[in-house]
């Protein structure tokens, strides 16, 4: 017998796509598919069907009801890179960055990055674990249903390994979609600051054979940027992951025009993330490729750098995603919520643009647009249930409020 639920008179349904697009491009993002006053049926986790309450047809005498009056039901927002499996907080970094210090400084002192390093060597495993977990209720408390974690506080191969192994727990253990991304290239170790080029070929020779291996990852990632890892650097990462089967993302323009954004394209990356420093020429690359532009708001906010072009990108016809960026160091926060409403107020994106980019586009960006992300028969029922909110547009106008009742996972 199929486990069947019913949601009826929902203020508002939203996020509904019913033609198969991945992702939302250009003009389309400004356009959220809704219904007011609906109803929606789930069979054994799924969205069977949905429409307008005067189209309800008789409930099935098993499933379970629940009026969702005044409320808004919307899928869950997918958050396509964080780095939520960490062994400690950067408090005392975020007063030097009050103080005036830049992030390149405190990375050069040993701070940032290999700070975590050093605190991810020497946690255990089981204590890693149950933090991290812990970060994940939180999340799914303020409405993410599938998240992106990646590693990358390790900086050598057995911590990038611990990294991994618990993020492969996490996906045993939590109801939440969770994809897993290896960042051995994240930072250049102090021992290798040198010799960076030596570094690599651990990350190629070492970490991405043992990766695969154990098959710990769904993507590769770098940090193609400047003052950390060049194009030459990055493209035999990718070319190297390749082989094994890694799908790469990559952290790119954050601090400068680095040819991260080209680097991406040229490898077919799912994304490129970041993209504080997006041109004319990264327009260009983007345009009519596969590869997602992902922006982190929270990450920019945080550290008071200069925000993307994103209207200008829209405008050019780019999809936009947006992601949390979770981190101890440059993003403490995994609440979508919040990204919304920074995507609009330091953005400038409509709410709905906003809304596009942190469901459908972001799940594109994250490989699971074909069973999450929007309001779809046949995809997950991976849903929001709001508290009862005016419109849409509250949901980033009230910043700092949580506006989810309930996160629905199958």
């Amino acid at each position: 017998m199929a486990n069947r639920s019913l949601l009826t008179h929902i203020g508002l349904l939203a996020g509904i796509i019913e033609d198969g697009s991945p992702f939302l491009a250009g003009e389309s993002m400004a356009v959220v598919n809704t219904i007011e006053n609906a109803w929606l049926l789930m069979e054994d986790g799924m969205i069977s069907d949905y429409g307008s309450m005067d189209s309800l047809p008789p409930r099935p005498e098993d499933a379970i009801s629940q009026d969702c009056s005044g409320r808004i039901v919307m899928p869950a927002f997918c958050d396509s890179h964080t780095h939520l499996v960490f062994a400690g907080t950067r408090e005392i970094e975020y007063v030097d960055k009050i103080k005036g210090l830049s992030y390149e400084e405190i990375a050069k002192r040993g701070g940032g990055i290999l700070n975590s390093a050093a605190r991810m060597a020497e946690i255990s495993g089981e204590k890693l674990l149950q933090q991290s977990l812990e970060r994940l209720d939180l999340i799914q408390s303020y409405g993410t249903g599938a998240v992106e974690i990646k590693s990358g506080y390790g900086l050598n191969t057995a911590s990038e390994l611990k990294m991994l192994r618990v993020i492969k727990q996490m996906k045993m253990m939590s109801p939440l979609t969770i994809k897993a991304t290896f960042l051995g290239a994240h930072a250049i170790p102090q021992e290798y600051r040198g010799n960076p080029d030596k570094y690599v070929e651990v990350i190629v020779n070492e970490m991405i054979p043992a990766v695969a291996e154990e098959n710990l990852a769904d993507y590769v990632d770098v940090f193609c940027d400047k003052g950390f890892f060049t194009v030459p650097q990055t493209e035999r990462i990718l070319s190297v992951a390749g082989k094994y089967g890694l799908i790469p993302k990559i952290h790119a323009n954050e601090l400068g025009f680095s040819g991260g954004i080209q680097t991406g394209v040229k490898y077919k990356a799912l994304s490129v993330d970041h993209m504080e420093y997006t041109g004319d020429a990264e327009i260009r690359a983007l345009r009519g490729s596969r590869t997602m532009p992902t922006l982190l708001p929270g990450a920019a906010f945080f550290l008071g750098m200069v925000d993307p072009p994103a209207r200008k990108m829209i405008e050019a016809g780019l999809p936009l995603a947006m992601a949390s960026d979770f981190n101890p160091g440059s993003s403490p926060s995994g609440n979508m919520q919040l990204i919304w409403s920074f995507g609009c107020i330091k953005l400038r994106l409509t709410p709905d643009e906003a809304f596009n980019a942190i469901t459908i586009n972001s799940a594109y960006a994250m490989g699971v647009e074909q069973e999450l992300g929007s309001i779809t028969r046949g995809k997950r029922a991976s849903l929001i249930i709001t508290k009862p909110v005016p419109n849409l547009a509250y949901m980033p106008y009230a910043y700092g409020d949580n506006k989810v009742w309930k996160t629905l996972i199958s």
